[in-house]
């Protein structure tokens, strides 16, 4: 098999890397947050409009 070798252009240190980590953590939580927000919005909507 082929190895596959690995190229690090800039030495990341672990602060940057874990305000990277922070960052990520932040935006998926916001994106879950906003589409649990909109699923129950329809949910909602389902619930009024289709009684």
């Amino acid at each position: 098999m082929d190895e596959q070798s690995t190229v690090v252009t800039q030495a990341v240190t672990p602060d940057a890397f874990l305000a990277d980590r922070q960052r990520f953590w932040m935006s998926f939580t916001r994106f879950v947050t906003y589409a649990a927000i909109v699923v129950a919005v329809i949910l909602v909507g389902m619930r009024l409009f289709l009684v």
